[in-house]
Formats: structure tokens, sequence, C-alpha cells
């Protein structure tokens, strides 16, 4: 399942410079990630999101997951 979420989080160089963005959309990643950080809640979210999906908000934390892990991993 894991790695089906992760399917959606795409990089394009011509999207928004490369940054992780959610299947192809000018949405990032960290924008989401900075979103939950600041407490907005998932239904909020895709409210003004509204082609965002329950799963695109799993994937962007799953993805920022690996990411801190392969960090560790490196150190």
């Amino acid at each position: 399942m894991e790695t089906t979420l992760l399917n959606r989080i795409t990089n394009n160089p011509s999207i928004l410079a490369g940054k992780p963005v959610i299947r192809g959309m000018r949405i990032s990643v960290e924008q989401i990630l900075k979103m939950l950080a600041r407490g907005i809640s998932h239904e909020d979210i895709i409210k003004e999101f509204p082609l965002l999906e329950e799963d695109d908000i799993k994937a962007c934390l799953i993805y920022a997951a690996n990411m801190i892990s392969h960090e560790v991993e490196r150190a």
C-alpha cells in the first residue's frame, strides 16, 4: 500500500521547479505538510484543494517519513 500511495508523489522539473507534488498538480508536498503542521485538518485541506483525496495527504506523510528515514541512514 505504501508504494501505491507514493506513486501519487511526482517530480517534474517543469512543475514548481521540480519540487515533489501531488499527482502532477501544482500542489506541493511541502505545502500540505505545512498545513498539517499548522493544525489544519485533512477535511479542511481537501475543502481548500477539492482535487485532493485523502490518500494524497497520506502520501505526503509517507513521503516525508521516508525522506527523514533516508537522512538518518546516511548520517
